[in-house]
């Protein structure tokens, strides 16, 4: 089976289970893993079978670029790049899905990463109302923070360098166990893990999508991004499994090696 195809039959046993509406499925994967294909893949099956699917990317939450370079000017200058907590802005997204639990028609933002910004409200996507499924995508949904004593030693050459007093992962993680995301990952009713074989393959996977668009990062600009996302994709890899409901893991080719239910499902 696909991870589609898996992730498919989650939402399918989900939605005889599950009462309130949408149902909101999180899809947590490292960079590159095919969080969005898959998602879009299965929204496509649920909307022929007469189901009003969605999906919204958590990259499309990340704060405005202003909104960003100012969190850089009065916290770290490691903020200016999206990505981590602390950049996305949880209060449009509690908002949205409030709207969606009342039924209401909405316009789910889209953030532009060629401008490194949000698009214009107008370039937004219109949501019908009384929407079935959302599929909630993401590289960090449903995260959990580190213990604080795990921030003290840093994990690759831009921690050490850029974060040598560890203030930018110490905000980051305290963002992650602020209310805002708490709330947001609370309104997950399934949540499915794509693991990664290991971090290594990250830098790898997010090489190939920027050569397959329109290769807006080197490289060696990739290989600096990814490194942002490193501590967090461990932990994830590392803790999720215990708890998300079910994980698919990966080959490097991304092919589904074998689906197991999490520990606490």
């Amino acid at each position: 089976m696909t991870a589609a195809d898996l992730v498919e039959t989650v939402v399918r046993g989900a939605l005889d289970d599950v009462t309130r509406r949408p149902l909101v499925i999180g899809v947590c994967g490292a960079q590159g893993s095919g969080k969005s294909t898959v998602a879009t893949a299965v929204v496509a099956r649920l909307s022929l079978s007469g189901l009003r699917a969605a999906t919204l990317s958590l990259d499309d939450l990340y704060l405005t670029r202003a909104d960003r370079l100012h969190l850089a000017a009065t916290v770290h200058p490691l903020l200016a790049t999206r990505g981590v907590p602390g950049t996305h802005d949880t209060a449009l997204g509690l908002a949205l899905l409030a709207a969606l639990d009342l039924g209401a028609a909405v316009r789910l933002p889209r953030f532009d990463k060629a401008s490194d910004d949000r698009a214009p409200e107008g370039d937004w996507t219109p949501i019908a109302p009384a929407l079935d499924v959302l599929i909630f995508e993401g590289w960090c949904v449903g995260a959990m923070p580190q213990p604080a004593a795990d921030l003290g030693a840093p994990v690759n050459p831009l921690e050490r360098d850029d974060d040598p007093d560890g203030r930018w992962r110490a905000y980051v993680n305290a963002s992650l166990a602020g209310p805002g995301y708490r709330a947001l990952f609370a309104r997950i009713d399934r949540l499915i893990l794509l693991a990664s074989p290991g971090f290594e393959v990250v830098r790898d996977w997010r090489v190939e999508q920027e050569r397959r668009g329109a290769a807006v990062m080197t490289d060696a600009e990739v290989a600096r991004f990814v490194a942002h996302y490193e501590r967090l994709t461990r932990h994830i890899l590392a803790e999720m499994p215990d708890r998300a409901d079910v994980v698919i893991r990966l080959a490097p080719d991304r092919s589904v090696t074998f689906a197991e239910r999490g520990s606490t499902s």
